[in-house]
């Protein structure tokens, strides 16, 4: 991540004499705008297509609760795979801002270091053995494990992104073994079932798959969040961040875990969506105009570019069969990571 030229203003809000709240003004600016733009495509998620909501129904939704067809139409189809969505976009995004904030390189994401291939592999197995372990748990395991081999094969942690790459490729195809093996072994209806999970969906998803990401996000974002101002001096370098009292080590690796466990409960919910966190960084760190994303922006940036991509293949017309939203970001990050790997090998950081 590059330095900061022009450092943004930094405004004070005080209540009483005692307790104070700094921000950045473009920060809070632009954090309304995304928390909108969510908000807008929300609404418009619930009220498009045949089975949409009319906007009546949905401004009615304010003052009483939905009946008949736009009582099922929220709590059946597009409610809680709309906020199964936001969640798991915040989840992604911030999980990514959290590894290139801690190995400094737009290239640091969960997808690169293997983390969604082994919560994948990890959710797979559960149904190889159901009922031993919650598939959310299996996919932190998972994750875990595969970020764990990824930061001991490379020898200094996160700090060599080049071989960071290359043992997270590794890492992937064990763990993408491991899943294709699971599949042939299952039924026909559960080997589908399964391979449209790994091709990452947000279809049938319920209030369980929300409430599961919802807990996570209350859980860890307000963590991330208190680790907020370690990590921008981190991103900054070990070795003024040590200088100023910071526990290098210790920072990353908390970062580290709360990542894993953010990517891997969105892979749980639904499924491994590709590109997701390698991207809403990236987006945020340049409106931003920072050192560092922090949370609240990636993780409204990551569920506004998640609902936007589900609107997309619900909406769009693909073939018979609905599009599973992990190929749709696929397709628009793979063009994304092919310009961060050209930028980074000039800059002769690979």
């Amino acid at each position: 991540m590059s330095p900061v030229r022009n450092p943004p203003a930094v405004s004070t809000l005080r209540w009483g004499r005692k307790l104070s709240f700094r921000y950045r003004r473009r920060s809070l600016v632009l954090s309304i705008l995304l928390a909108a733009a969510v908000t807008l495509v929300g609404a418009f998620t619930l009220t498009a297509g045949q089975l949409g909501l009319d906007w009546q129904e949905l401004f009615a939704l304010a003052v009483s609760p939905p009946e008949g067809s736009a009582a099922f139409v929220l709590e059946r189809l597009r409610g809680p795979r709309f906020l199964t969505a936001v969640g798991a976009g915040m989840a992604l995004g911030v999980a990514g801002s959290l590894f290139q904030t801690v190995t400094r390189n737009p290239l640091g994401s969960p997808e690169v270091v293997g983390l969604t291939s082994g919560a994948a592999a990890g959710a797979a197995a559960t149904a190889l053995w159901p009922g031993y372990v919650p598939v959310p748990v299996a996919a932190i395991l998972g994750g875990g494990l595969a970020v764990v081999l990824v930061w001991l094969s490379t020898g200094r942690g996160f700090a060599r992104p080049g071989r960071m790459i290359v043992a997270g490729i590794g890492i992937s195809a064990v763990a993408s073994a491991l899943t294709s093996l699971a599949m042939t072994t299952l039924g026909e209806q559960q080997a589908q079932t399964l391979a449209f999970y790994l091709n990452g969906s947000l279809a049938s998803r319920s209030w369980s798959h929300a409430a599961t990401i919802g807990l996570a996000l209350l859980v860890v974002l307000p963590l991330a969040a208190a680790l907020q101002r370690r990590l921008n001096l981190v991103a900054m370098g070990d070795e003024l961040a040590e200088s100023l009292g910071v526990r290098v080590d210790r920072t990353r690796t908390l970062a580290v875990i709360l990542a894993v466990v953010l990517a891997a409960t969105a892979v749980s919910v639904c499924g491994p969506v590709a590109f997701v966190a390698l991207v809403a960084p990236q987006i945020a760190l340049r409106l931003l105009r920072t050192s560092a994303p922090g949370v609240v922006a990636p993780a409204l940036v990551g569920a506004l570019v998640l609902i936007l991509s589900d609107f997309a293949v619900q909406h769009i017309e693909f073939g018979a069969a609905s599009l599973p939203v992990g190929i749709f970001t696929a397709a628009l990050g793979s063009a994304y990571l092919g310009y961060l790997l050209f930028a980074e090998a000039r800059k002769g950081r690979l």
